[in-house]
């Protein structure tokens, strides 16, 4: 049996986020859901994958005026994307 060791509850987010990564370059990318420890990132075609423990770039995109832009670490991978952590500033 697996436990879900997830510290904060999700909740179903489609938002378009721009992701900035050292090495990677950039990418715009959908979200999945969003928590208050972090955001998931859907990666349609697989070609932008950074490593856990990673560091990048977010901000959200589409907004009326432009959103901060935040710090967060890879924490998690799946075939179909990325699970950020909001960084401690």
């Amino acid at each position: 049996m697996q436990t879900n060791r997830r510290e904060h509850m999700r909740t179903a987010l489609n938002a378009r986020v721009r992701v900035v990564h050292d090495s990677l370059g950039e990418g715009v990318f959908s979200t999945r859901d969003i928590s208050d420890g972090g955001i998931f990132v859907v990666v349609e075609d697989g070609g932008f994958a950074p490593d856990i423990g990673d560091v990048v770039t977010v901000q959200v995109q589409g907004l009326p005026v432009p959103a901060p832009e935040l710090t967060m670490v890879v924490v998690r991978k799946s075939p179909d994307g990325f699970g950020l952590q909001f960084a401690d500033e």
